[in-house]
C-alpha cells in the first residue's frame, strides 16, 4: 500500500523576487520557478517592446561556467556549433542532441577569454527546466582539464529589450555600445572611470562582476536587445534603477508573444526530445563541417528530404487564435497539431507554430485549423511573421 503522495516541491525564486512583488506581478510557476507572467497587461507589455523598452527577469535560465584548455572541444563535440572556432567576445545559438539527432536543448554559448592563453572560458546558458540535464550531460562528457561551475543563483540574467535599450543603457552607465556587434558580449563598467575599458574580455567570473556587467548583444524578441550578467545581490538596485529611467517590467507572457511573433521555438513546447533542427527549420545553426553528437543522423535525414518541418500558420479570421495543440487538418484529415499558437499583437490575428508533412510546406497552402469546434482556414506563410525595421537588428 502506497503512503501518501510527496508534497510539491517549493518553487525557486530569482534574485528579483522582491522587486517582481513590488512592481505588482501576476507570479505563476514556470520551470520550477515562481515567474512574473505580467505586470499590467501582457498585450501592453509585448509593445512596450516593440515601441520603447522592455525589462525582463531570465535569471531562471541555466548559467554555467566552462573553462580549460579541452572546454572548446567538448562544446564542439556536445552541440551543432563548431565551438573551437568561436572568437573571442563571440556568441552562438546553438543546439544540443541526442545521438538520433533530436534535440534536448536550444542554448547559448559564449567565448569570455581574451584568446591570450591556452586555457579558454565559456558561458552556456541552457533553458530552466532543462538546465540539470544539460549541466550533468555535459560533466558525463568532460576530460579532467575541463571544469564546469554553475553560477545560479550567485548571478542574475537580465534583459533589457527593445529600441530604446542601446540609449537607455548607455543613458544608464555612460557606456558607448555602438562597438558591440550582434551576438557579441563584453564586460562593461558598473561605475564610469572604472578601471579597465568596456567591453573588455578575459576576465573571471563571479568576481569581475564585483565592478563589470557581462553585456551580450542578444535576445529573444527580435528588437535590439542586450542580456545582462550581474551579482545577484546588486539585481534588484540595477532593476529600480533601469525602470526609473524608462524600461517597463514585462512577463513571460508577452515574452512568448514576441518570440512567437518571431517564428523562434520554445524549449519544451515547439521541441520535447521528439524534434531535429532540421524538421525546426533551424539547418543554419548546424555546421556539418565539424562531428557532433547526433550529425550521422542528420546527414541521413538531410539526404532522405522527407521529413516533416516547422511552418508558420496565419490565421485571417478575426477572433480565431489558435493554442498550443490546435489541431491542424488538411482535407478533412488531422495531420498535425499546434507546437505554438496565439494572438500576433503586431498584426491583430492569431498566428501557429506547426510540423507538417512536406507536400504542405509551401507558401501560402491552405489547411485548416480546429478552434472551439471549428474549421477555421489558415495559410502558411514564411517566417518570421513579424519583421522588425533592419535598424533594430
Amino acid at each position: 500500500m502506497s503512503g501518501p503522495p510527496a508534497p510539491p516541491a517549493a518553487l525557486r525564486r530569482t534574485p528579483l523576487y522582491e522587486f517582481h512583488r513590488r512592481h505588482g506581478a501576476h507570479l505563476v510557476p514556470f520551470a520550477g520557478w515562481e515567474m512574473p507572467l505580467y505586470y499590467t497587461s501582457i498585450l501592453e507589455e509585448h509593445r512596450a517592446v516593440r515601441t520603447s523598452v522592455g525589462l525582463f527577469d531570465v535569471s531562471h535560465m541555466g548559467v554555467l561556467s566552462v573553462d580549460g584548455a579541452r572546454a572548446a572541444a567538448l562544446l564542439s563535440r556536445r552541440t551543432t556549433a563548431d565551438v573551437e572556432r568561436l572568437l573571442p567576445g563571440q556568441a552562438k545559438y546553438t543546439f544540443l542532441l541526442e545521438s538520433s539527432g533530436r534535440i534536448v536543448d536550444d542554448l547559448l554559448v559564449s567565448r569570455l577569454d581574451a584568446g591570450d592563453a591556452v586555457a579558454r572560458r565559456f558561458l552556456v546558458v541552457p533553458n530552466a527546466a532543462r538546465a540539470d540535464e544539460i549541466e550533468e550531460i555535459l560533466r558525463q562528457h568532460r576530460t579532467p582539464d575541463t571544469t564546469i561551475v554553475r553560477r545560479n543563483p550567485a548571478v542574475a540574467l537580465l534583459a533589457v529589450q527593445g529600441p530604446g535599450a542601446k540609449a537607455l543603457l548607455e543613458g544608464a552607465f555612460g557606456w558607448s555600445l555602438g562597438g558591440l556587434g550582434f551576438y557579441r558580449l563584453g564586460f562593461f563598467p558598473t561605475r564610469p572611470g572604472a578601471e579597465g575599458a568596456a567591453g573588455r574580455l578575459g576576465l573571471e567570473l563571479p568576481g569581475a562582476l564585483d565592478d563589470h556587467i557581462l553585456v551580450s548583444r542578444t535576445g529573444y524578441t527580435g528588437e535590439r536587445g542586450y542580456e545582462l550578467l550581474v551579482a545577484a545581490a546588486s539585481a534588484d538596485a540595477l532593476a529600480e534603477r533601469l525602470v526609473a529611467l524608462g524600461a517597463r517590467p514585462v512577463g513571460l507572457g508577452a515574452r512568448d508573444t514576441l518570440r512567437l511573433e518571431m517564428g523562434y521555438l520554445l524549449s519544451g513546447q515547439d521541441f520535447h526530445r521528439d524534434r531535429t533542427p532540421l524538421e525546426a527549420g533551424q539547418e543554419r545553426f548546424v555546421d556539418f563541417a565539424h562531428e557532433f553528437v547526433g550529425r550521422p543522423a542528420l546527414e541521413k535525414e538531410r539526404a532522405d528530404g522527407t521529413a516533416p518541418r516547422l511552418v508558420g500558420l496565419r490565421v485571417d479570421e478575426p477572433g480565431a487564435i489558435p493554442r498550443h495543440g490546435t489541431p491542424v487538418l488538411a482535407h478533412g484529415e488531422r495531420v498535425a497539431e499546434a507546437t505554438s499558437g496565439g494572438l500576433a499583437p503586431g498584426l491583430g490575428i492569431g498566428v501557429a507554430l506547426a510540423y507538417l508533412p512536406r507536400a504542405l510546406t509551401a507558401p501560402e497552402t491552405t489547411v485548416a485549423l480546429e478552434i472551439r469546434g471549428r474549421s477555421v482556414p489558415a495559410r502558411v506563410v514564411p517566417l518570421p511573421f513579424v519583421r522588425p525595421p533592419p535598424t533594430r537588428a
